[in-house]
């Protein structure tokens, strides 16, 4: 693959780059395409394949390979691509011809030569045509374990997500890969961030296993103060199961990525916050000091609850986030977006650090990204498997006010081997309304137990209620802690909900 000349690389030099850059004042890039490229609707950008003989190191025969991302579409800012070896980086040169242009009726040879490329995907030797990861658009980059099956993304950085003005997009804007041994089996790359507030210097250290981990080093140059800064911020699609039926218009009974957060404390608690659709946007922190992990996980992996032989929700990986070293105090901070269908991302969670971020300061993050089904997000605990709700109450008896029913079933942990003797207990705080009807009962069926309880919503409240429960035995917690968030819908909605009982 023809390249330009080499000059003297490390990651030194980078962090070097980015603050220098930082002290600059932000250039927009160029979206100056052909306007046939420009142009390229969904199916005709999908069209465009790259040539398997074009695979950097194939003809090397290294465990490692790259393949590179057209320009078009959503992805209309060029990325600079270099392969480094021996501390000296060269630079990757686009080529028309290591594409097929299928129908996607782009003329390969009228195209510019310096045109350049989107982004690049990872393949590994024991599958070779499929990818193992995948950096394209903005800062984004997504991963699969064994299941080999995308689902939800990472992103470099977020800035001031979920507040009630735009959302500004970090890019990475160049990557250098360096050339691994041939039996090597992870990668080194590198990455340039750059946006209006802040640039960035990142290593990835990627290693593709059952459970694909990346080792990453992230060093930020703020150019200005930022409201909200998202540091290993993870983005996924939540429309609608088993706990949040709002948007169940599909034949489908559940479309999800991921259908929980969760958190593993710097105290030591494990946390699982069921996600949902919200009817608006929902934001909301939990508060921390040297956490130990977070993430987005897909729990359910039961193809009977998904039903879609076509994209296989119960495949779709976790994506647990591990500190390395002290992160200090902050919160990990979620947030949920109405969605109407799958096609929009909807969830984001990323840790925003306590400290005010300026400029002028160096800020220095490392931690590790587990992808795939077995990640370290495994509570030692009882751990929530589903979590059910609908309209409280008493079959057979009137209902002469609203309330809901809240189902949490849990399993694990010690539960298959607790004696029939020991009473286990449900632990459950509401910040607002009435707890009624509360039990914890056996549950054969996964082995475990199931927590029921109604809340009666306070008079002519329609303010989120933050609930809580965990399970104990014998005044011992046996598990993890189960938080969620629920809204009372308006009065006349209720007065339907009791009629339609009635």
């Amino acid at each position: 693959m023809p390249g330009r000349e080499p000059r003297a690389f490390d990651y030194a030099w980078l962090k070097g780059q980015a603050h220098h850059l930082a002290g600059q004042p932000w250039q927009a890039p160029s979206q100056n395409l052909p306007p046939p490229v420009a142009a390229l609707d969904w199916d005709q950008y999908q069209a465009i394949r790259f040539r398997p003989d074009h695979t950097l190191w194939r003809d090397e025969e290294r465990h490692l390979q790259l393949r590179f991302f057209h320009l078009g579409l959503f992805y209309r800012e060029p990325v600079r691509l270099y392969e480094v070896a021996d501390g000296r980086a060269r630079e990757l040169a686009y080529d028309p011809g290591m594409f097929d242009y299928g129908r996607s009726g782009l003329d390969g040879g009228a195209l510019p030569a310096d045109l350049g490329f989107a982004g690049f995907r990872l393949h590994f030797h024991t599958d070779p045509e499929r990818d193992v990861a995948a950096f394209l658009g903005a800062s984004y980059f997504r991963a699969v374990g064994q299941e080999m099956q995308y689902g939800l993304s990472a992103r470099g950085l977020a800035v001031d997500c979920g507040l009630p003005r735009a959302e500004e997009f970090p890019r990475f804007t160049a990557f250098w890969f360096e050339r691994p041994a041939k039996n090597a089996d992870r990668l080194v790359v590198y990455a340039l961030l750059d946006s209006p507030s802040i640039t960035g210097a990142y290593r990835f250290e990627i290693h593709p296993a059952a459970v694909l981990t990346m080792e990453v080093d992230a060093a930020l140059y703020p150019r200005k103060a930022i409201e909200r800064l998202g540091i290993a911020p993870l983005t996924s699609m939540y429309q609608t199961g088993e706990n949040d039926r709002r948007m169940a218009n599909d034949w489908r009974p559940e479309i999800h990525d991921s259908d929980g957060l969760a958190l593993h404390t710097g105290s030591g608690e494990w946390i699982w916050r069921p996600l949902a659709n919200p009817a608006q946007l929902r934001f909301n922190a939990y508060q921390d000091a040297s956490p130990r992990g977070f993430g987005l996980l897909q729990r359910d992996r039961d193809f009977a609850n998904y039903q879609d032989d076509g994209v296989f929700y119960e495949r779709r990986p976790d994506l647990w986030v591990e500190p390395r070293g002290d992160w200090g105090r902050g919160a990990v901070q979620l947030v949920e977006i109405p969605t109407p269908d799958e096609t929009l991302d909807n969830i984001v969670a990323f840790w925003n650090p306590a400290e005010p971020v300026v400029p002028g300061k160096e800020l220095l993050y490392a931690y590790r990204l587990h992808w795939g089904s077995r990640t370290p997000a495994q509570p030692p605990l009882a751990r929530v498997v589903a979590t059910r709700s609908g309209i409280g109450g008493i079959i057979g008896q009137p209902r002469r006010y609203f309330s809901w029913r809240f189902a949490v079933d849990f399993a694990g942990g010690e539960l298959p081997r607790i004696a029939s003797d020991v009473k286990v207990e449900a632990v459950i705080e509401a910040s607002s309304g009435k707890l009624e009807i509360t039990s914890a009962r056996p549950l054969a069926a996964v082995s475990g137990y199931r927590a029921m309880f109604d809340l009666r919503p306070a008079e002519g409240s329609t303010a989120p209620v933050n609930l809580r429960l965990h399970l104990t035995a014998g005044g011992r917690r046996i598990s993890e802690t189960w938080l969620y968030q629920w809204t009372p819908p308006e009065a006349a909605e209720q007065r339907r909900a009791l009629q339609a009982e009635g």
